[in-house]
């Protein structure tokens, strides 16, 4: 049995045995390595990593070499039942299409990314005046790979723009729990989200 990390495990318990699966920027492919293993799920990684890809295939995941920002118009419609995007929105040139584009090609899709709306980050901007760095943000204003940094409200804001669905949304802390305070106050307390979103009816 594969370990997983906590937002992985997250994720793996969202996904139905069975489903077919893409992992976009799959990394070293634990996700799908698990859920293959674990839940029989048929599944793609893509990831533009050299040493990524071959660990992938050394464990027997399926993955493609591609760029997310190129697109994804090599699926066609409906060709998985869950999409998964982990800590790599923020990252992407066009979050809004990226996100339209996995509902096209995926009957649901689960998305994680970090608050920046986080009392942390608030305080760092308030007190400091600097751009915040912290454990979900670790890297300083010049070398981030983060383009598009959200809050909570922002995306689900930009769900109801592009009239996608949230089915479901678990807001956890630093260490991946879910809290009643964070219940009450999840763009100030919480520090990672995970969105099931699905297509509007």
């Amino acid at each position: 049995m594969i370990s997983l990390r906590p937002d992985l495990a997250h994720i793996a318990a969202l996904i139905n045995s069975g489903a077919r699966v893409l992992d976009l920027g799959c990394g070293e492919g634990d996700l799908l390595a698990h859920l293959q293993e674990d839940k029989s799920v048929n599944g793609y990684g893509l990831d533009v990593d050299p040493e990524n890809i071959r660990i992938c295939m050394e464990k027997g995941v399926n993955v493609i070499e591609q760029n997310l920002d190129e697109g994804l118009s090599n699926f066609q419609d409906s060709s998985f039942d869950m999409v998964v995007m982990t800590e790599t929105l923020q990252s992407v040139r066009a979050p809004d299409h990226t996100l339209k584009e996995m509902l096209r090609i995926g009957e649901e899709c689960i998305v994680t990314f970090p608050n920046f709306g986080h009392w942390r980050c608030r305080a760092q901007l308030l007190g400091l005046g600097q751009m915040p760095v912290s454990r979900d943000l670790p890297h300083t204003w010049f070398d981030t790979p983060n383009i598009h940094l959200c809050t909570f409200k922002d995306f689900e804001q930009l769900c109801g723009d592009l009239g996608l669905r949230i089915i479901q949304r678990r807001v956890v802390s630093p260490h991946y729990n879910e809290s009643n305070w964070i219940s009450l106050w999840p763009n100030l307390l919480g520090t990672t989200a995970f969105y099931r979103l699905g297509r509007s009816t």
